[in-house]
């Protein structure tokens, strides 16, 4: 494909041959207000060429288990209607280190405990730490009790 200009408007057709994503994708993600199209006088949809790299970082956010929800309300921080700077884009990496970080927290509390409760064999609901009679871990709100606790015990633990 031949070099874009800095300020040319992209086709959703060429904005989705050069991104890899398809054109329905292109459209949700501009339903969900994560990428800007200019409308043309018929309504055709058109990208502006920093469109690109937007959706770029939203792949990358995807890669690594961020939902597309985390992904738009941290790329609502960034200008629209230019390409972000390279301070911008730094203040939304912040971010989403803190959100990767807390993420990683989880996957090494799996980590750690998984092969223990499902290798563990012991087939009692009497030993088993997972077992919740009388449904007690209401109380503790919704989610995974046994994994909240591995990540609380492991943020306190030195190392």
């Amino acid at each position: 494909m031949p070099p874009i200009a800095p300020n040319e408007l992209l086709s959703i057709g060429e904005t989705a041959a050069r991104s890899g994503l398809t054109v329905p994708t292109l459209r949700y993600y501009e339903e969900r207000g994560l990428v800007a199209a200019v409308r043309e006088p018929g309504g055709r949809r058109r990208f502006p060429r920093h469109t690109l790299r937007r959706l770029a970082v939203i792949a990358a956010g995807q890669r690594v288990g961020l939902s597309l929800e985390e992904i738009r309300l941290a790329m609502a921080e960034l200008p629209t209607h230019r390409a972000p700077n390279q301070r911008e884009w730094r203040a939304m990496s912040v971010e989403w280190a803190e959100l990767l970080a807390a993420r990683v927290r989880e996957l090494q509390a799996l980590q750690t405990d998984l092969d223990g409760c499902i290798g563990c064999g012991c087939l009692s609901l009497g030993r088993c730490v997972l077992f919740n009679p009388d449904d007690e871990a209401r109380t503790e709100g919704p989610g995974s009790r046994w994994l909240r606790h591995a990540v609380e015990e492991g943020a306190s633990s030195p190392g």
